[in-house]
């Protein structure tokens, strides 16, 4: 299992809506969750969802630093165990 973009921005218009002046379907990677109209309130909320639906612990400390879609998905995927060869 992998956590996708595509995760991630259903996840948030689920739990959070999806702001009218941003496209979450183009070109927000490197785009900061504020830049996009998501507050701290939102990514915990996130964090949340991702945890229920994806089976994995994210500390308070890992959903602030990940600033951009990219580096969630990287804190959340690193932590997603790998399948058995």
């Amino acid at each position: 299992m992998i956590f996708t973009l595509d995760d991630l921005t259903r996840i948030l218009e689920e739990g959070s809506g999806a702001p009218e002046e941003v496209d979450l379907a183009s070109g927000i990677l490197d785009l900061t969750f504020e830049d996009l109209g998501y507050d701290s309130l939102a990514m915990l909320e996130t964090a949340s969802r991702v945890e229920r639906e994806f089976g994995v612990t994210l500390e308070d400390s890992t959903v602030i630093d990940a600033t951009t879609p990219r580096t969630f998905l990287a804190a959340v995927n690193a932590l997603i165990p790998l399948p058995a060869q």
